[in-house]
Parts: C-alpha cells; sequence; structure tokens
C-alpha cells in the first residue's frame, strides 16, 4: 500500500477498504505508514456511527478524500446520504442505478441537493484531488 500510494497517489485515490476497516486506529497508523490517500467509511463495518465518523475524522485529520459508502444488499434506508453530507464526505458511495435500495438513496441525494439549493456543492472530478488536476493537464 505505502508503495503504490508513492507512486500514483498524486493522481489516483489509493482507498483503503478492507485495510482499514473503518477503524480510526488504522487510519491513523496508514496515514503515518503513507498507506493510502483515501478512506472508504461503512458505518455498519463500523458497528456505531462513533467509530464510522472518528475513522472519517482521522482521514480528514490526515488530509485524506472521504467515501461514506453503503454496503450491497443494503434496504431502502436512505440515512447513509444524510451521514455522507452532515459529516462532509468528500463522496458517497452506493452502487449503480441497478436495483431499488440504490435508487432510493440516488434520489434522496437528489432531494437533498435540491433542499440545500444554492447552498449545495457538486465536487465532480474535484472530489478526487489530484486526479482532476492530472487530467486538466493532459
Amino acid at each position: 500500500m505505502r508503495e503504490i500510494t508513492r507512486k500514483i497517489g498524486e493522481t489516483v485515490q489509493i482507498i483503503g477498504d478492507d485495510y482499514l476497516v473503518t477503524s480510526a486506529e488504522r487510519v491513523a497508523q496508514a496515514a503515518r505508514e503513507g498507506a493510502c490517500n483515501a478512506v472508504l467509511v461503512k458505518p455498519n463495518q463500523a458497528g456505531t456511527l462513533s467509530e464510522a465518523k472518528a475513522a472519517l475524522d482521522a482521514a480528514d485529520g490526515a488530509g485524506w478524500r472521504s467515501i461514506v459508502s453503503a454496503r450491497s444488499g443494503e434496504s431502502e434506508d436512505v440515512t447513509i446520504v444524510h451521514l455522507a453530507v452532515g459529516w462532509r464526505a468528500h463522496q458517497l458511495k452506493v452502487g449503480s442505478f441497478a436495483r431499488s435500495e440504490r435508487m432510493a438513496k440516488w434520489n434522496e441525494a437528489i432531494r437533498v441537493e435540491e433542499a440545500l439549493g444554492a447552498g449545495a456543492r457538486f465536487a465532480g472530478r474535484k472530489a478526487v484531488g489530484g486526479l482532476a488536476r492530472a487530467e486538466s493537464a493532459a
């Protein structure tokens, strides 16, 4: 993880998923070691919302990107969208438009954006940091 982050981490997100398992302690250790530059935060993986938020905060403290993620096979509950927005995550991952539980989350994200109006911010390619800079230079 350190080697790949060193080699391409300026232009590509190196996301610690199973490597970090939504753990603030693991995020902090990986940051100290220069492994990864982004974290996938899965609240139901951490066990509590407090633990998930701590992992996201550790990533923010390290200057990493954060992605709040639903897990496959979830229900149509849309809480994950509100967590991602409220925690100011850089990205939201809920999957493709293929299944109803995913569509419910995407539709809720659209409703939140509409409710925020001019205060809404869609990061687009900027969400991935260095990757956007590399594309604009090409």
